[in-house]
């Protein structure tokens, strides 16, 4: 499977190919993460599939005052197929 790439902070490689967005929702399907992100840039929505040890990664590194992951701001490429 591919899986797609999310960061909690602004990446320092490689800007240009990276969108932003915020989380709307983080669900499991099939042992995998799926993150669903509105794009800022155009508003579409966008599911991302991440293993469960990326989810914990980028979450961490979330603002840890927050209640829930949802409304973060990210940075992702899709990947998937």
């Amino acid at each position: 499977m591919n899986h797609d790439r999310i960061h909690a902070r602004e990446p320092t490689h490689d800007r240009d190919r990276w969108s932003v967005g915020r989380i709307e929702a983080l669900t499991e399907r099939d042992g995998h993460c799926v993150v669903t992100v509105r794009d800022e840039a155009d508003g579409s929505s966008v599911e991302l599939t991440v293993t469960l040890a990326v989810r914990d990664l980028f979450v961490s590194r979330l603002d840890p005052d927050a209640a829930s992951p949802v409304g973060e701001r990210v940075w992702y490429r899709k990947r998937g197929g």
